[in-house]
C-alpha cells in the first residue's frame, strides 16, 4: 500500500505567512501540522512509501524539511507548477502522480494541512474491510459551514449521495480530504479526466464514482482542522494548547498578560504587553502592544501598537 500526502497549494489566504513557507510547515506545538501525518504513517507497516505531492515553488523546502526528519517512508514528488493558476487541480495532480511514480498498489491520500483527531491506522482498517473506494466523513456541526465542503450522505456507512459544495446543505455531514483506493480503481482517475470532468475538487471525483459503484465513509468524533485560512490555524493552535500557553524554554515574557491560546516561539521577547489567542513566531519582538487573534511571523519587532485579526509578516518593524 502506497500513501500520498497533498502538499502543493499556495496558501493564498494564509499570505505574508506563507508566501515563503508551505502551511504544511505552520507549527502547533512541538510539532508542524504535516508531522502528525507523517508519523501515523511511518508507524503503519501496511504502508510502504510516502509521496509528498508539492509545487517546484516549494520542492526545496520539503527536500531539506524531509533530510533533517526522522520520517524514513516520505519521498518528495513534484508537480509542475510554480503558480496558483498553473495548477492541474488534486485529481489532475493525483492522476499524473499515479502515473510518474508508477502506482500499482492501494492508495490512501490525505491532505497534508489537515489536523485530524484519529490515527490514520484507524481509516486503513475501515479500508481494508470495505475494500471500495474510502472517504472520511466529519460533522462540521454547522450549514453554513458545510457549503465550503462536499456533503456527504449516508445509509450506515455507505455514501449514497455525494454533494461537492452544495449552496443548501441538506446536513452538516462533509468529507474531510482523507481518501483510500482500491489498486484496480487508480485507471479511474484517468478515465475520469478524460471525459473532461473537473479536474480540482476531488468531491467531483468522489461523486463520479459512487454514481459507478459502492463508496464508504469513515466517520469520526473529535476535532478536524482544515488549516487554510488565519482563523482556522488560530483553532487548531487553540485546540491543541486547550486554553492554555505554550512559551519556548528560550523566550522571555516580562510583565506581559497573556491570556489563553498564546504561543511564543524560541528566541522571542515579549515585554510590557498583553496578548490573547496569538501565534509569535522565532526571533521576534514585541514591546508595550496589545495583540490578539494574530500571527506575527519570525524576526519581527511590534512596538507601541494594537493589533487585532492581523497577519504580520516576517522580518517587518511595526513601531
Amino acid at each position: 500500500m502506497k500513501a500520498v500526502v497533498l502538499a502543493g497549494g499556495y496558501a493564498t489566504r494564509l499570505w505574508p505567512i506563507t508566501k515563503h513557507r508551505p502551511k504544511m510547515f505552520l507549527p502547533v506545538g512541538d510539532e508542524t501540522v504535516i508531522d502528525v501525518i507523517f508519523e501515523d504513517l511511518e508507524e503503519d507497516d501496511r504502508i510502504s512509501e510516502v509521496f509528498v505531492s508539492t509545487n517546484e515553488r516549494f520542492e526545496e523546502s520539503f527536500e531539506e524539511y524531509l533530510s533533517d526528519s526522522p520520517f524514513e517512508k516520505p519521498t518528495v514528488s513534484v508537480e509542475e507548477t510554480v503558480e496558483e493558476d498553473e495548477k492541474f487541480g488534486v485529481v489532475g495532480a493525483l492522476e499524473q502522480l499515479i502515473d510518474r511514480e508508477n502506482v500499482e498498489e492501494d492508495l490512501i491520500v490525505i491532505a497534508g494541512d489537515n489536523l485530524l483527531s484519529f490515527d490514520v491506522s484507524e481509516f486503513v482498517d475501515f479500508f481494508e474491510a470495505k475494500r471500495t473506494p474510502c472517504i472520511a466523513a466529519y460533522d462540521v456541526g454547522s450549514k453554513e459551514r458545510a457549503k465550503s465542503y462536499g456533503l456527504v450522505e449516508l445509509d450506515g456507512d455507505r455514501v449514497v449521495d455525494f454533494q461537492e459544495k452544495p449552496d443548501d446543505p441538506k446536513s452538516t455531514l462533509v468529507s474531510i480530504a482523507c481518501y483510500a483506493f482500491p489498486a484496480e480503481t487508480l485507471p479511474k482517475f484517468d478515465e475520469y479526466l478524460q471525459d473532461g470532468n473537473n479536474p480540482d475538487e476531488p468531491g467531483w471525483f468522489i461523486q463520479w464514482l459512487q454514481q459507478r459503484g459502492d463508496v464508504h465513509a469513515f466517520t469520526f468524533d473529535g476535532a478536524w482542522f482544515d488549516i487554510g485560512t488565519p482563523e482556522s490555524y488560530l483553532d487548531a493552535v487553540s485546540w491543541y494548547l486547550g486554553g492554555e500557553n505554550f512559551v519556548h524554554e528560550t523566550a522571555t515574557v516580562s510583565d506581559s498578560e497573556l491570556g489563553e491560546n498564546v504561543y511564543v516561539m524560541e528566541n522571542s521577547a515579549v515585554e510590557g504587553s498583553t496578548l490573547e489567542k496569538t501565534v509569535v513566531f522565532s526571533n521576534t519582538t514585541i514591546r508595550n502592544a496589545d495583540i490578539r487573534n494574530t500571527i506575527v511571523d519570525e524576526e519581527t519587532h511590534v512596538e507601541n501598537l494594537d493589533l487585532s485579526n492581523a497577519l504580520i509578516g516576517a522580518h517587518s518593524h511595526l513601531e
